[in-house]
């Protein structure tokens, strides 16, 4: 008889459906009409009926599959008794397919950690800017980003009415990463992808620094991973203590998974475990390739703003 696919395989298959009922929520919320938006930290800080139901079916389907995993959300919700209508029961049938990497085979659920962010680009969610919006699932093991999944609920929104919209990316180290055609920048350009309503003083520094031959301000950091991967853009570049682990670690998985890299400002890798502190406060930046151009070129005055 076969043997089962290994844990990280039945996560990330899961993760795959949970994502998938994940943007038929945050689709259904805005045709319904009322975000319930509440401002958190304040007015680029929000909240939506969106951010709340996709995170309570989000943790609490893949909890009830794999409840040992520790899962982590970026909003803080009371406990309540989530309703079926909530739960995602499905898997990936192509994911569970693929073999899983030898240096994964023997995880254990309570050795794996599930950063959630249930929908990266709020702001841009409640302006209309609906191909902005993605739903990340991130799954970490010692501390690393080893597998990740985005949803965009929202791609192919303008391609009119018969258009199949939504889709879903997956990556795992050591198998490679879907859903999408990778594309590299154009050579010899140097786009840079940064923040479009966090913006700062040392945000323009840095990217005036590099020189770029254009920039692109787009909300979300699930949103700047994929413009790297499709080829938009050629670096992402984001000097400021705003991201956090739930925005960089399934969009970290999937660069990593087609060779790129991300890192904080000052080059140093992020860390994934349960008991790190949730704020990436030496800021971003990523490349799908020509990592070292643009980490040479950030300015040390820059550096040394940013503290981890």
């Amino acid at each position: 008889s076969m043997a089962s696919p290994a844990l990280l395989m039945r996560v990330v298959a899961s993760a795959y459906s949970v994502a998938e009922k994940a943007a038929t929520i945050v689709r259904n919320v805005m045709s319904a009409g009322d975000l319930g938006v509440v401002e958190k930290a304040g007015p680029n800080d929000l909240q939506t009926k969106a951010d709340r139901l996709v995170q309570m079916s989000i943790c609490a389907s893949l909890a009830r599959k794999f409840p040992k995993v520790t899962i982590i959300g970026e909003e803080e919700l009371p406990n309540d008794d989530v309703t079926e209508d909530l739960i995602e029961d499905g898997h990936c049938e192509e994911i569970l397919k693929k073999p899983c990497p030898a240096q994964y085979t023997g995880i254990k659920e309570e050795e794996l950690v599930i950063w959630v962010d249930p929908l990266d680009g709020t702001k841009e969610y409640t302006e209309g800017l609906l191909d902005h919006v993605t739903v990340l699932i991130g799954i970490a093991y010692g501390g690393k980003a080893i597998a990740g999944v985005i949803n965009q609920p929202y791609y192919n929104y303008e391609a009119g009415a018969n258009a199949v919209l939504g889709r879903t990316i997956w990556g795992v180290l050591g198998i490679g990463a879907f859903g999408f055609q990778l594309t590299e920048a154009p050579a010899g350009k140097h786009i840079v992808v940064t923040t479009r309503s966090h913006s700062s003083a040392l945000v323009n520094e840095c990217i005036t620094a590099l020189n770029p031959d254009a920039v692109i301000r787009v909300g979300g950091a699930g949103n700047k991973i994929i413009q790297l991967i499709e080829g938009k853009a050629s670096a992402y570049v984001f000097a400021s203590p705003g991201c956090k682990k739930w925005d960089t670690c399934a969009p970290e998985a999937i660069l990593h998974a087609v060779g790129g890299k991300i890192t904080d400002i000052r080059g140093n890798p992020f860390q994934y475990n349960k008991e790190v502190k949730h704020m990436n406060s030496a800021g971003v930046l990523a490349t799908l390739r020509n990592y070292d151009y643009y980490a040479s070129r950030i300015p040390n005055t820059v550096k040394e703003s940013l503290v981890p």
